[in-house]
């Protein structure tokens, strides 16, 4: 089903007609409407809110970060009762294409508009300057500033940490590996938290790590084949466990850790639950999971309440915004340590690197 939908989305063409048919039909998700009272006398009635919703590359049904940020929508529109409109990307696509479905959203009256992922940074800050009675949310990207943009932060390096430590006491070689989907300065933390949370625990363990692509193409995060091909390496030399932070293209990480009768680390959200990798779960030992879903819904129910502050809101392990999962019982066994890290990086016994 995955490798399906990455090679429809790698298939599109991403003009300008493409958008606005998507606009037209919201991307292919319904929008919710319902009646709701309204709030304080400054913030918006919950049942006028009309969210639009920007997704990065994979969109809803990607297993992986997209999908996180949807839920966060879809409780936002069944708790709140706002109306939503999604609108995906495409590959390939450029930053004009993304500039236009955010004006596609903020000129049909969408307020707040939520992108989702660094790559819409340069389209936010423009399109909300063009726009300064609309609300912007970004996912992963600080560098967009304005007094109407607030940036939804994670620390990736934490949960990342906690991960490396699992893979280390798991591992039976000494040697784990790490797959990015692209060499950018957020996935860097992934790689840094992993490793400095491996080395916790073994200092000399041996940690292999390969990029899937280079800015400014970002289709390493869609490309399940270079996630296998990359992870197949690792497995070939040595690796029994390789961590993912790879969007769709982690589905080939879990495919070559079946294929060497190894184990892999899922991201982003609890992988070993989701039905679209449910012929891998038995690889999946654990997953770090960063809580798109949670920032999503608190900036909704803040919009709703008059509360959005633009600038940074960094979720933590301290917040729950980071964390790692415990589905199918593999890591049972090594909990209680694992939460002892998670415990000193929370009192500030700890501090992860994220280069």
């Amino acid at each position: 089903m995955l490798h399906n939908r990455i090679s429809r989305l790698a298939a599109a063409t991403a003009g300008g007609a493409l958008l606005m048919a998507a606009a037209a039909c919201g991307g292919g998700s319904e929008s919710t409407t319902t009646e709701a009272s309204a709030g304080a006398s400054s913030a918006p009635a919950a049942a006028q809110t009309k969210v639009g919703l920007a997704y990065d590359i994979g969109g809803r049904g990607d297993g992986s970060f997209n999908d996180a940020a949807a839920a966060g929508l879809d409780k936002a529109a069944s708790e709140l009762k706002v109306e939503k409109k999604e609108l995906e990307a495409t590959a390939g696509e450029t930053d004009a294409q993304k500039e236009e479905r955010l004006r596609l959203l903020a000129s049909g009256g969408y307020n707040p508009v939520i992108a989702v992922g660094f790559a819409y940074s340069g389209s936010v800050a423009k399109v909300a300057k063009e726009f300064p009675d609309v609300k912007f949310a970004i996912v992963d990207d600080d560098a967009a500033k304005g007094d109407n943009i607030t940036n939804l932060m994670f620390a990736e390096e934490q949960g990342s940490f906690l991960v490396g430590v699992a893979a280390a006491l798991k591992s039976e070689k000494g040697n784990v590996g790490f797959v990015g989907g692209v060499d950018v300065p957020l996935i860097h933390k992934f790689e840094a938290g992993f490793a400095a949370g491996a080395k916790a625990v073994k200092p000399d363990i041996k940690i292999q790590s390969k990029y899937l692509t280079q800015p400014p193409d970002f289709g390493g995060f869609g490309d399940p084949a270079k996630g296998k091909t990359a992870a197949q390496g690792m497995y070939d030399a040595g690796a029994d466990v390789v961590y993912q932070a790879a969007g769709g293209s982690g589905a080939g990480v879990f495919e070559a850790a079946k294929a060497a009768k190894a184990t892999a680390i899922g991201v982003d959200s609890d992988q070993a639950a989701l039905p679209a990798y449910a012929d891998f779960k038995d690889v999946i030992i654990t997953s770090m999971i960063k809580k798109v879903d949670v920032a999503v819904f608190d900036f909704l129910k803040n919009y709703t309440t008059g509360a959005v502050k633009s600038g940074p809101s960094v979720y933590d392990l301290k917040a729950g915004g980071v964390d790692y999962s415990t589905t199918g019982g593999k890591i049972d066994d090594i909990k209680s340590k694992i939460d002892e890290y998670k415990q000193k990086i929370i009192n500030g016994e700890i501090t992860v690197p994220t280069s």
